[in-house]
Parts: structure tokens; sequence; C-alpha cells
């Protein structure tokens, strides 16, 4: 699958293009130059994805933002405070919310509402983002062409768990994030590939 329009910033940071405009999730640690954010999407309060100093670099005016609600208050501009299980309609883009939280460990309470996002495209094409997660009963019934996991371990999944999470729900292709920094390594990722029985991109972070 073509995947040129997905760009891994390092962990769990991505820019997505979508024609001319500019998609951001969980941006942090930036480097270089990047086009300004005509949308940020924010999974959780975790310092290593909701990063104002981050935000700062690539907002305008005119960023639209999705955030939990226990963080939607500290952005500024069009900002829509997201619960998990909803559907939003922002001009072309449909943007489906979905439950992020671990099992048996205590870093993303499913109480916090804290969410990854399927992202429609204005192609059609749906990339979902998981956001901190283990594999749970609400990632089953998503359904994406491309899926951005964790496989780090300790916080989120380990590689083996994300390879079997995208054999149930089935991606076309995934994406493995959250490794090279703080916890997990490219191992973690080839793990994941080994487990999982459709593609596996392994993406070398862009950091400009």
């Amino acid at each position: 699958m073509n995947h040129s329009h997905v760009h891994w910033l390092g962990h769990s940071s991505f820019r997505i293009e979508d024609g001319a405009t500019q998609l951001y999730i969980d941006p942090w640690k930036l480097g270089g130059t990047l086009p300004a954010a005509d949308l940020i999407f924010l999974t959780h309060a975790h310092y290593d994805h909701f990063s104002i100093e981050d935000i700062a670099r690539i907002k305008k005016d005119t960023t639209v933002f999705f955030a939990p609600k226990d963080i939607a208050y500290q952005l500024k501009g069009t900002v829509i405070a997201v619960s998990p299980g909803e559907l939003y309609n922002v001009s072309e883009l449909k943007v489906k919310t979905v439950h992020a939280y671990n099992i048996g460990k205590k870093f993303h309470p499913k109480q916090n509402n804290w969410v990854g996002y399927v992202i429609a495209l204005s192609t059609g094409q749906r990339i979902y983002h998981s956001g901190d997660t283990d594999f749970t009963p609400e990632m089953r019934s998503v359904v994406t062409e491309f899926a951005l996991l964790p496989c780090g371990g300790t916080y989120t999944m380990t590689g083996k768990e994300a390879g079997e999470a995208a054999n149930v729900f089935k991606p076309q292709a995934v994406i493995p994030m959250h490794w090279g920094d703080i916890v997990g390594t490219k191992a973690d990722a080839e793990e994941l590939q080994k487990v999982f029985q459709g593609e596996t991109i392994i993406k070398m972070p862009e950091k400009g």
C-alpha cells in the first residue's frame, strides 16, 4: 500500500497529508521545518502526547483541534472536545473515536476517556491511530486501511500483542509506533511484523 502521505515523526507522533490538508497526531519532539497544521489530534494528557511547545510550533489561527475533555480546555482556538465511541464530521473529514486504555495495568485508565481516532481522509481511506492502549474489546470492531499501533510494551501493547490485535480487526497495513523513544526498540516493531498476517510497514522517524 502506498504510505508516502503518512509520516512518522517518532514515538506516537504523525503527520498525515490529505491532499493539501496537513493533519498531525500527538506532535512531540518535532524537528526541522514542518508545514502548519490544519488539524491536530491529541489522544491523551501524557506529556509525550500532549506537548504545548510542539503544538505551538505548527498551529495557525485556523487550526482545528480534537482532544479529550481533560486537555481540551487547555487549548485555544477551534477545539472539539471528544469522548470515546463518537463520530465527528469536520469539512470533508469523518472522525470516529475509539476507547484507548490499559487492561491489567494502570497507566491509561478507562475512566479517563482517552481515545484513539479512525480518520477517514477525503479519498475515503481510513487511518486508525490507537493512542496508548492495550488490545481492548472496542478495538475488535475497528474498520480501517491503516492502523498505527503501539508496540513498545510497558505502557502499551507489546509487538506480539499488537500483531495479534491486528490479526483480529484486519487492517490492510500496520505502521508500528511507540518504539525507539522512552520504551521499545526496532525488535518490538519486527515482532509485530512477524505476528501480523497483513502488511507491516516499519518506518524510520522523520526528524527534519
